[in-house]
């Protein structure tokens, strides 16, 4: 392949007598060929989350393949900008084994090179198997200059538009897993509300990633180079939770011998993130809707007005309306609060392909984080498809790390997956089997009721919170 052919491909696109994939398949082809491989790859570097994406590939069993920062050869050369060969009879620990067990191809060697301008990566070009001899020096030399000749193909402007039309730069996507329509609508809401110094109320089950999303809100802020602050509100006592968000005065109360600042002077600059606001006690709502709106507020035991500049995002899995209703949620705090609302979708509507990310993802980070290189088996996805998922991403994470920590195999079987065990709830596709097993109606409540107090660390007066009912109530119900 020569900087003609590559001039001659510039030259059809400009003219657009073929469309950008079968430019980016015609590259890929000609590269193969030119280097003798059984099969090429060109991934795409998408900046927003560090990803690489097989945009154009030799690729008859899965529809794309997606690399997270740094995983495997390829990942190591984006991250790196710098070309490399390997052979599988040389172990080397980047070497990753996850995309042969997905498609069933074995990799026995490999070229990779980044694609580069002079400021930015656009991706990687890739071969593998070479079925005559091995790649050397040589060949790695000839696809650097191909990965320089594909870069200025690929860095034309209308062309750098059009391959980022079908992959957008969601902001909030670096910090949450997905692609589904209803969170690529949550990365747009964000993306507005971000850049404003407006308070957010963010909504959701428990475990579906509010507090990323408020860690992303504040990191495309104004505000990112102050603290972002974080209070649980249903942590904390109601005897506690004033003090622990507005400080007190010396001698305000016994044992209180010199004075103490609180969270909302710690978020000076910042963002103070209250999480669970649903569960605020009434006394200290008014306190805090006199912040939300006048920027000031009063130590306990104070009697001077002190200012904060604070950005304000709230979030709740309680449904607000009804605790305004039973008087337990003041409604002028709640109009305050909700200038703009973000809504995170639970993982069950949000559709098979962002399962699927997920899975990857925290099957790919929890083996790096416990020094395990981790496959998943067909018949584990396919587990994890038919799990209803209550607790939704955050027990999906835990799942897969215990999976990952306690599997005897690199490869992570269905039996690896602690669902019953974790949650002590039928599964969705076996709505019969606690009937089976001679469960009633107060066996299933019961074993609900353990899955929430789990999903709580333990933590009774906040399970019974969550669950509607009181804590001699729920002691009655586990007894």
């Amino acid at each position: 392949m020569s900087a003609r052919w590559f001039e001659a491909l510039r030259l059809r696109l400009a003219d657009r007598q073929i469309d950008v994939g079968e430019v980016l398949r015609t590259v890929v082809d000609g590269v193969a060929a030119a280097m003798g491989a059984e099969r090429a790859t060109l991934y795409l570097h998408d900046p927003s989350t560090g990803e690489l994406v097989s945009r154009a590939a030799h690729l008859p069993e899965i529809p794309e393949i997606r690399l997270r920062r740094g995983e495997g050869i390829a990942g190591w050369v984006a991250r790196t900008r710098r070309p490399m060969v390997v052979r599988r009879e040389q172990p080397d620990p980047r070497w990753s084994d996850r995309i042969d067990a997905t498609t069933g191809y074995h990799t026995q060697s490999m070229l990779c090179a980044p694609v580069l301008t002079e400021t930015n990566l656009i991706g990687v070009i890739q071969v593998l198997n070479k079925p005559v001899g091995d790649f050397g020096e040589d060949d790695l030399e000839r696809l650097e200059h191909m990965a320089g000749d594909l870069a200025d193909l690929l860095d034309a402007p209308s062309l750098r538009r059009e391959l980022a039309s079908d992959a957008p730069m969601a902001l909030g996507s670096d910090f949450v897993v997905g692609s589904s329509l209803l969170i690529q609508q949550v990365y747009e809401r964000l993306s507005r509300a971000a850049a404003s110094d407006a308070t957010v109320l963010v909504r959701g089950e428990t475990g579906t990633g509010k507090s990323l999303l408020a860690r992303a809100i504040h990191d495309h802020s104004p505000r990112r180079d102050g603290p972002l602050v974080q209070v649980d509100c249903a942590a904390l006592p109601a005897s506690l939770i004033e003090n622990e968000l507005f400080g007190h005065e010396r001698g305000a109360y016994t044992g209180a011998r010199e004075a103490t600042e609180g969270q909302v002077a710690a978020a000076e600059g910042g963002t103070l993130f209250l999480d669970e606001i649903g569960d605020l006690p009434l006394d200290v709502q008014g306190k805090l809707l006199r912040l939300l709106e006048e920027r000031t507020y009063l130590r306990v035991g104070g009697s001077k007005a002190r200012q904060a500049s604070v950005r304000f995002v709230c979030a709740t899995h309680t449904d607000l309306e009804q605790r305004m209703a039973e008087g337990a949620f003041r409604s002028d705090l709640y109009y305050r609060i909700r200038v703009v609302e973000l809504e995170v979708p639970p993982l069950r509507d949000r559709g098979q392909a962002d399962l699927d990310r997920l899975v990857d993802h925290f099957v790919f980070e929890s083996g790096r984080r416990h020094g395990r290189t981790m496959t998943l088996s067909p018949e584990a996805r396919s587990a994890l498809h038919t799990w209803s998922w209550p607790g939704n991403v955050r027990e999906l994470e835990h799942c897969i790390e215990s999976a990952v920590l306690m599997a005897r195999s690199p490869t992570l079987a269905a039996d690896d997956l602690p669902l019953r065990r974790t949650v002590g709830l039928p599964r969705v596709d076996e709505p019969e089997w606690f009937v089976a097993q001679g469960g009633t109606l107060r066996d299933i409540e019961r074993a609900y009721c353990r899955h929430v107090l789990e999903l709580c660390n333990g933590n009774r007066t906040q399970a019974a919170q969550r669950l509607g009912i009181g804590r001699n109530t729920l002691a009655r119900k586990l007894a």
